[in-house]
């Protein structure tokens, strides 16, 4: 029997043009749908996230690609785990906005396993 280790997952988030052009209220709205969906990957269950870094006060503007805004890294329990987190870009609304927050911020996971070195 194996045992089955969980996916090493770094999610890659960007936040894009969209939210740069946004006045400040529609960004207030945006910023509480990212704090939605950031809680909601942290409650989800299969996932335990082992820690997230954020470069944004060394990297300005929009990000399509690397650099990426935020990062978090979280153990997964499976694929389909993967995409649901990936999924709440899709479904989470922004304010009282016909919008979800992928129109204003992007999703990239990277999906590894960890890497164990032994010591000498």
């Amino acid at each position: 029997m194996s045992d089955k280790k969980p996916l090493r997952v770094l999610f890659c988030m960007g936040i894009n043009q969209n939210f740069m052009d946004a006045a400040r209220d529609e960004q207030l709205d945006v910023w509480a749908a990212f704090g939605e969906m950031w809680n909601g990957i942290h409650d989800m269950e299969g996932v335990e996230v082992i820690g997230n870094m954020d470069d944004d006060q060394s990297m300005v503007g929009p990000s399509d690609g690397y650099p990426w805004t935020t990062y978090l890294m979280a153990d997964v329990a499976d694929y389909d785990t993967v995409v649901a987190c990936c999924n709440l870009f899709r479904s989470t609304a922004v304010g009282d906005t016909p919008y979800k927050l992928w129109r204003y911020a992007k999703v990239e996971a990277r999906v590894g396993r960890e890497l164990i070195v032994q010591r000498a």
